[in-house]
């Protein structure tokens, strides 16, 4: 079963999962519908800062139509796995050490200026890996638009992720379910779960004083 599923965290560290749907696949049509019910509900997205995700097309062009003034974060993680995959074995780990000076850079145009030797060094090897990490360039650098201490929780979907973790810890023993509606009950139960237990915990770097600079809302996805 595939899910679509939305986390949020507001700019005093709290946080939240939001929604989840059953999809056929991830598409446009797919995400549009998602996000509107997200709208609906009362996510507007006048104070949405950020949308967290993957490197689903599909979402990219769904946050475009339904939240075109949030800034879209590509997660770094997803990024890393692609490059890893489309290279030689003997290139992965150089591969890696390039990339990563990229998103550890002090600065976006530090950040630039390692792409540019990333691309020097790889264009002739991998050009259709060199020119997809430029397409995507743009919406892997917005964390640097934030305040530094929350940019390794903001370059990645690392914190919706260890949700999906538990989800299937807690499924996979199960093996087979009664209907569809027995699945979408138990996932819902793991999700309120989280949520009674974030209650009166928040995410500490949220709370720094360079965050009161900043409206209040960042979607991960």
């Amino acid at each position: 079963m595939l899910l679509l599923v939305a986390y949020g965290v507001r700019g005093d560290g709290s946080r939240q999962l939001l929604a989840f749907t059953r999809a056929r696949a991830e598409s446009q049509a797919s995400w549009e519908a998602f996000l509107w019910d997200l709208h609906e509900r009362g996510l507007a997205g006048g104070q949405l800062q950020m949308v967290i995700s993957d490197g689903c097309a599909g979402l990219a062009a769904a946050i475009e139509t339904i939240y075109p003034r949030a800034r879209h974060q590509r997660c770094w993680v997803h990024k890393m796995r692609n490059l890893r995959d489309g290279v030689r074995r003997r290139d992965q780990a150089a591969i890696k050490r390039d990339a990563q000076c990229i998103y550890r850079a002090r600065n976006a145009a530090q950040a630039r200026r390692a792409f540019q030797r990333f691309r020097f060094h790889w264009q002739t090897q991998y050009p259709g890996l060199v020119r997809r990490l430029e397409r995507d360039l743009p919406e892997l650098l917005t964390f640097f638009d934030f305040p530094q201490p929350l940019w390794r929780k903001l370059r990645t979907t690392n914190a919706i992720e260890r949700c999906f973790v538990e989800v299937r810890r807690r499924t996979r023993p199960m093996v087979l379910f009664v209907n569809v509606a027995s699945v979408e009950r138990i996932i819902y139960a793991i999700f309120h779960r989280f949520n009674q237990q974030w209650q009166n915990r928040t995410l500490a770097l949220f709370t720094q004083a360079a965050w009161r600079h900043l409206p209040p809302a960042n979607l991960t996805i």
